[in-house]
């Protein structure tokens, strides 16, 4: 029997998400996710007038692809999925992990090696086609949220196919905010931080792009930054954990960077000189998602959170930065996380994880779960 929760979320990829018209190449491109889910995403397409395409990974398979790639192998598949991809209009991935950790004995210069390689295929799907990524509950995902596998799925079900249509009219008025400001202040708990937005865009994710969603996004200047952050929450990249991250900044630039392993933390940071500049800055506010599960896509819509982002700036809101990197860590300012600040131009726009002014307020949680 078909699961109809896997129906309803793959028309929901389809139908809103990359809106698949008739004649549509359309990617799927899966990694650990159930057959069951991948045919209904192929009927789904083709329901929508589309044509489906699909690639099949597995976690592990990747794994021993990286261990020893060379600039020959990378380049080659550099291309290959460059061919792929240039042929698609619309691109559906599907991220499952039945292990999080798969990639941490992968040695940090191959996973640079292939990251930078790589790049210009990641840049053409984001700029040139219609996509959405999103992970696949799985019981490494559950275990990472403290969760029971049913509990999690349940969970991860609720919040993936929640009403995104209303959220997207809710982020209105903050995305005119973010477009109108020049200076950010964030203070939390060992975080005070500045830098300016000026002139560059600011766009809502309003699950066109990621699921779930919830966010605002923009980019400081480049060499705006001055100050600290320390990060209140764990953070997973190339298949290493990290907690405690605390980064500091001089003129857009990271001068000194810890965690609890410091080594790695700088190793990823040294991958280009791009690696030390911020591409992103961005306000969370899904409703659902409240505690980090070391799981990018779930922790930076987290409600109450902000995420700040060493590495890569997207073109839609561009300070310049280029990397090979682009690492989204989050700080949750809610009260049972120490609490904190978020102000443009002087006014205080978010405290404790609440919206203060008029017009944002229903971005806050219990607005959104109404």
């Amino acid at each position: 029997m078909v699961d109809t929760r896997y129906t309803k979320l793959a028309k929901l990829l389809v139908e809103y998400s990359t809106g698949i018209q008739e004649g549509d190449h359309t990617m799927i491109d899966l990694a650990d996710v159930p057959d069951d889910f991948a045919v209904e995403l192929i009927r789904a397409v083709r329901a929508a007038g589309g044509i489906p395409l699909v690639e099949i990974r597995h976690s592990r398979v990747s794994r021993e692809l990286l261990k020893d790639t060379d600039q020959e192998h990378a380049r080659l598949v550099r291309d290959i999925e460059m061919h792929r991809v240039k042929k698609a209009q619309a691109f559906i991935a599907v991220r499952g992990s039945y292990n999080a950790s798969e990639t941490s004995d992968v040695p940090s210069d191959r996973l640079a090696l292939f990251s930078k390689t790589l790049r210009p295929v990641q840049n053409h799907r984001v700029n040139k086609t219609r996509w959405v990524v999103l992970r696949w509950p799985t019981p490494s995902m559950a275990q990472a949220a403290g969760m029971s596998t049913e509990a999690f799925e349940d969970f991860y079900f609720s919040v993936t196919t929640m009403n995104y249509r209303k959220m997207a009219k809710a982020m209105e008025p903050l995305v005119t905010r973010m477009q109108e400001a020049d200076r950010v202040d964030i203070k939390s708990p060992g975080t005070e931080l500045s830098f300016s937005i000026n002139g560059i865009p600011a766009v809502a994710c309003q699950g066109t792009r990621n699921i779930p969603d919830g966010e605002v996004f923009s980019c400081p200047t480049k060499s705006s930054v001055n100050g600290t952050i320390q990060y209140n929450t764990p953070t997973i990249y190339s298949g290493t954990r990290f907690e405690d991250v605390r980064l500091e900044f001089k003129n857009g630039k990271i001068v000194d960077a810890s965690s609890n392993n410091t080594k790695r933390l700088n190793e990823i940071l040294d991958t280009d000189s791009g690696a030390r500049y911020v591409g992103e800055f961005a306000l969370g506010f899904n409703p659902y998602i409240e505690q980090p599960m070391c799981d990018t896509l779930f922790d930076e819509k987290i409600a109450g959170s902000l995420h700040f982002t060493p590495g890569q700036a997207y073109e839609q809101a561009d300070n310049g930065n280029r990397s090979a990197v682009h690492w989204d860590m989050v700080l949750i300012q809610r009260p049972e996380w120490g609490g904190g600040e978020v102000w443009f131009d002087g006014e205080l726009i978010r405290k404790d994880g609440l919206f203060m002014p008029k017009d944002l307020k229903p971005l806050n949680p219990t607005n959104l779960k109404k």
